[in-house]
């Protein structure tokens, strides 16, 4: 059964005439004939009432008419679907991002994304970098933006930015006027983190072991608004990314030295065969100017 078969078969089934339907199909009438006969042997059974010059659907042919239908508008649907894929300004794209940089960083970007290709289903998804990594891996996500290294072996990642980490402390706070402060002289302070599972976390923590500190920490939260508020009502203290410098009101923010930074970047599964509205996605990240000129 071939598909240019069930289409005479309904143009044949509509006009009632090997003559029309091979005049509409722009095929000659022995032509079409034979294919109608080629379908009927293959089904084993007979579709049409030869009537002279007319013919008329038997049972066999009335059962066929709707399957026929919708194997053809399916098919026709399913070319319009992969044609649709082929276009950078269409199809489902699914982006996973991790907490911190969701709300201080891509909210805008993903939003410019939108008006720039409006027929782009885009598909936002929060989440830790390990359940964001284990949705790439299921196929649940296109691509993933999120801390790096990621050191997995099937995953391949790209930096976008650099993004400076800053001591947060109550605008009351003694160090609060300096102009940098070094890891050491934070030795006596409360630290306030992240949940274990947080990619800010463990940069936060990089940064301690580089300068041989441990601290104790005295709180933990999912939510960084949640550590801004406890710093500002002098609770502790914290290290934060610089991008969320805008909901940390009641903070003072003030620069490590030296200098400490978290690298963000995207990442994919090795081999992924990246569709033309992925490319386009990664090819507008690459161009968004992340930092704001004060940092």
């Amino acid at each position: 059964m071939d598909l240019h078969q069930l289409r005479y078969f309904l143009t044949l089934a509509r006009t009632g005439s090997f003559v029309r339907a091979a005049e509409e199909e722009n095929v000659a009438q022995p032509s079409l004939s034979q294919q109608i006969k080629k379908l009927e042997t293959s089904l084993g059974v007979p579709l049409f009432d030869r009537l002279g010059r007319c013919v008329r659907l038997t049972h066999y042919g009335e059962a066929l008419v709707p399957r026929a239908e919708d194997i053809l508008r399916t098919v026709g649907e399913t070319k319009k679907e992969m044609a649709s894929l082929q276009c950078p300004d269409s199809g489902k794209l699914a982006v996973g991002v991790i907490p911190t940089i969701l709300p201080y960083a891509m909210a805008r970007p993903m939003a410019a994304f939108r008006d720039a290709a409006p027929q782009v289903q885009l598909d936002i998804q929060e989440g830790t970098t390990e359940q964001l990594l284990n949705r790439l891996r299921l196929g649940k996500l296109d691509i993933a933006i999120l801390a790096l290294p990621i050191k997995q072996p099937e995953i391949v990642c790209a930096e976008l930015f650099r993004e400076p980490l800053l001591v947060a402390v109550p605008e009351t706070h003694p160090l609060a006027g300096r102009p940098s402060l070094a890891v050491p002289q934070l030795l006596s302070e409360r630290m306030l983190l992240l949940r274990e599972g947080h990619c800010l976390r463990d940069d936060v923590l990089t940064v301690c072991n580089r300068a041989n500190v441990q601290f104790q920490q005295v709180f933990e939260s999912d939510h960084l608004a949640s550590i801004f508020s406890l710093v500002a009502n002098g609770f502790g203290i914290s290290i934060v990314p610089a991008l969320a410098a805008a909901e940390a009101r009641g903070c003072a923010l003030i620069p490590l030295a030296p200098a400490g930074v978290r690298k963000i970047g995207y990442a994919q599964v090795r081999g992924h065969h990246a569709l033309p509205v992925q490319k386009r996605f990664i090819a507008f990240l690459k161009s968004t100017a992340w930092l704001p000129a004060s940092l």
